[in-house]
């Protein structure tokens, strides 16, 4: 963290200006100042905030029937409902490696579709309920006229391996997987698209991609995160494959963050 100086100079009136400029083009923490050898006492209880926030975007459950029913509403199907091995919120944080494994797959039905879209509740269940919809609908809006989509699936206690089993459960030609990502001390909203194509138990990060940071007004958008996606969903059905060999090319958009391995979700 960077602190502004408090002594009241005009280089102190400078440096506020400098340090306030820099603050519009920056989520981060930066030119807090101070008060003695701390921090002032609103800017404590700014990060203190942010802090509980973060907490409960983790540890905050899904409302899974609330959420089913404006998945729903999108009009892609009736949405299927899947848990991962591990029993609880507890367990999924200690245990990674449940998270990425279904405990029953019976409900899914082999669809066939180009596509399947899994919306998992991962480190973040909030980002899945603020944005999950939203995105969903911006994905809908762009890829329907040119690709099937399956039914979606609502994935709780997911990591984003466990999309691997869905969409091989599923016959489909590409997964996508929007989770929530984990929430730090500026952002505990933001969602991540996981794309596999031909996906199947045991493919690796590296046969994956992802468009991250996705919780507007502050992220990408849902229409231009829907945008990429569908550019890289071209680009693997060309391809054959997702992950290292596939790249955006669509355009460079600010704010958005395009990665060709997984992160600990």
């Amino acid at each position: 963290m960077l602190a502004a100086t408090s002594d009241a100079t005009p280089e102190h009136g400078a440096a506020q200006k400098f340090w306030a400029e820099l603050q519009h083009s920056t989520q981060a923490r930066i030119g807090l100042g101070r008060t003695g050898d701390a921090l002032p006492t609103t800017d404590v209880l700014t990060l203190r905030a942010a802090h509980a926030a973060a907490r409960d975007a983790v540890h905050v459950p899904l409302e899974l029937d609330t959420f089913t029913a404006r998945i729903a509403g999108i009009g892609l199907g009736t949405p299927v409902p899947v848990t991962s091995r591990a029993a609880d919120r507890p367990e999924y944080l200690r245990r990674p490696d449940l998270g990425r494994l279904p405990a029953d797959l019976s409900g899914i039905e082999h669809s066939g579709a180009d596509i399947g879209v899994v919306l998992a509740d991962g480190l973040s269940p909030r980002a899945l309920t603020d944005h999950g919809a939203g995105l969903l609908a911006a994905l809908a809006a762009e890829l329907t006229d040119r690709y099937t989509l399956a039914a979606p699936v609502i994935a709780t206690q997911a990591r984003v391996a466990l999309g691997d089993h869905i969409g091989a459960a599923l016959g489909v030609r590409t997964v996508l997987v929007l989770i929530g990502e984990r929430p730090g001390l500026s952002v505990a909203d933001s969602l991540g698209i996981y794309l596999t194509h031909l996906p199947r138990p045991g493919r690796t990060d590296a046969e994956r991609n992802c468009v991250s940071n996705i919780h507007p007004p502050d992220g990408l958008t849902y229409s231009d995160a829907a945008r990429v996606v569908a550019g890289l969903v071209a680009g693997a059905h060309t391809l054959g494959r997702s992950g290292v060999d596939l790249k955006d090319t669509s355009r460079t958009l600010p704010g958005s963050e395009t990665r060709s391995i997984t992160p600990s979700s």
